[in-house]
């Protein structure tokens, strides 16, 4: 299987996944994608966005709002399903993040709360037709083989 990852993926900060990849028998090709960082070379109608954590996301859909929202209708124009996949242990699905604790809140009220950070993830999957979806930082590589059809190799 080869994988497409987006050039401005930072390489360094992805060894576990590019780890597994090459365990796995998945090559990686670094190339710039239009949205997302990881896509296939046959069919790039999905595209995978990895994020770090829920910290990461809340940046984006807070501070970096406009931006974000940009690239979630860009990839909707151009009819590329595109999918969030957040490194977040203990989080398995987006109800979960109701329950989430910012760490954030130790030092600010105004933080923004699992409960809040719910309600913007879910209206946006309504809005912008993305789609959340979480695992722990160990199983990225395989989940964005297996999102991305990677059945061939037992996924």
């Amino acid at each position: 299987m080869i994988l497409l990852e987006d050039t401005r993926q930072q390489a360094k900060k992805h060894e576990a996944k590019h780890r597994w990849f090459a365990e796995n028998g998945v090559d990686v090709v670094r190339s710039k994608l239009v949205v997302g960082d990881y896509t296939l070379p046959t069919d790039q109608s999905v595209c995978i966005d990895t994020k770090s954590g829920l910290l990461e996301v809340c940046g984006n859909v807070t501070q970096q709002h406009r931006r974000f929202v940009e690239e979630l209708e860009l990839a909707k124009q151009l009819g590329i399903r595109l999918i969030i996949l957040v490194e977040e242990n203990g989080i398995r699905t987006l109800e979960d993040v109701n329950r989430w604790s910012n760490p954030r809140l130790r030092f600010s009220p105004k933080a923004t709360t699992g409960e809040t950070l719910y309600k913007i993830l879910s209206a946006m999957e309504q809005r912008h037709g993305c789609q959340f979806l979480f695992c722990r930082k160990e199983e990225a590589g395989a989940k964005i083989v297996k999102i991305l059809g990677g059945g061939d190799l037992g996924i």
